[in-house]
């Protein structure tokens, strides 16, 4: 086996889909005796990195400054002196960063360089850097179907679709949390109580459906439904002033003890085995749809809006949860349904997280034994 050098670029390492899958990746490559170096601002989940067997660089690629572009010459000049195989990158302004590093190296020992579409950015000249790839990722056939459309200069060869994937044994079928958890779950939110639970889970920003939901619980228990609600996310500095409507709306509505924000939580798996129904009601197409697989995965029945990746997994695994974007009417009554008499969750598992590293570095591998690019 050849003994690969990887770079991932993206901009920090405070949690979310991208952020994990990165760990996920940089812990494979360890564990196949590759060296596994990632590029970003930082954050939370570095020691966890590191602690795994990987090495962090702290630059801060992804700050949307001019200044950000001083380290185009420092990149390519790390990339050259650590003769790194392949150059991965997740995020439009460091892939920016790194294409300019990258063609400004020569040709014939410059590494290989690939993208991750993990989103349906807005159509731009600045989000087209995702499409420059060698080969570009799609996480779901939502994202190829996108860059197809979008970017029909995109040779349909360079674009690889490896589906995220979620582990079996960190989200088992039927699992229960531990009583010592479900003890102390109880302390923190007593007013939970043993009503069924219905959970919206992502970061606190317009386009996740907050208001949907909150609209939902509101319809359901004008039904006579004795349903509670978490909004389990946390809220970035510049979105305070709209958690803070959330929680006004909340209590508008009489509804204090009956939504709780939560903030932001590691005990996911946890909180979705408890969960009654995990909803997601984005605004605006998902490229793929990680909480809902999760969910999935540990049988929770999930309602979804039929659109993006999210339409894409419910299709496949939940069809029961699908329900038209943005109708309340048909959300009400589709989650009516499912409180009443839900079809069970299939147990097994169709987006494995084994067969995403499989096929991420199959790629690596694929790229690295052949011919360098003189394009």
């Amino acid at each position: 086996m050849v003994r690969l050098s990887v770079v991932q670029l993206l901009p920090a390492l405070n949690g979310g889909g991208v952020e994990r899958g990165t760990l996920e990746v940089a812990r494979e490559l360890v564990r196949r005796g590759h060296r596994s170096v990632v590029i970003s601002a930082g954050g939370r989940l570095v020691p966890d990195l590191i602690s795994e067997g990987s090495e962090h660089l702290g630059w801060p690629l992804g700050v949307k400054s001019p200044l950000t572009l001083r380290w185009v010459w420092p990149l390519g000049r790390w990339l050259t002196e650590q003769r790194i195989d392949i150059l991965h990158t997740r995020s439009r302004l460091p892939a920016w960063i790194g294409w300019l590093a990258w063609r400004g190296m020569d040709p014939a020992t410059r590494p290989r360089f690939i993208t991750t579409v993990h989103g349906l950015y807005s159509v731009s000249r600045y989000s087209a850097i995702m499409a420059h790839g060698e080969r570009v990722i799609a996480v779901s056939e939502t994202v190829r179907d996108y860059l197809r459309r979008h970017y029909p200069e995109l040779p349909a060869e360079r674009i690889q679709v490896i589906q995220r994937g979620v582990d079996p044994a960190a989200f088992p079928y039927g699992y229960q949390p531990s009583a010592a958890w479900l003890a102390d779950w109880r302390q923190h939110y007593p007013q939970l109580g043993d009503a069924p639970v219905l959970t919206l889970a992502g970061r606190l920003s317009r386009l996740k459906g907050h208001e949907d939901f909150i609209e939902l619980i509101a319809r359901l228990r004008a039904r006579g439904w004795p349903v509670r609600g978490l909004i389990v996310g946390g809220v970035e500095p510049r979105r305070q002033r709209y958690a803070d409507q959330l929680r006004q709306k909340v209590r508008s509505l009489g509804l204090g003890e009956v939504i709780l924000l939560t903030g932001h939580r590691n005990d996911m798996r946890e909180i979705y085995a408890i969960s009654t129904l995990v909803l997601s009601l984005s605004a605006q197409p998902e490229s793929f749809g990680r909480t809902v697989l999760e969910a999935l995965s540990l049988g929770t029945p999930v309602v979804g809006y039929d659109h993006g990746g999210v339409g894409e997994i419910l299709a496949r695994l939940y069809p029961a949860g699908l329900t038209p974007v943005g109708d309340l009417d048909a959300l009400t009554t589709r989650v009516s349904e499912l409180l009443a008499v839900a079809p069970p969750v299939p147990p097994e598992p169709v987006f494995p997280l084994q067969r995403m590293l499989d096929e991420t570095l199959a790629l690596y591998e694929s790229l690295g034994q052949a011919l360098r690019s003189f394009t």
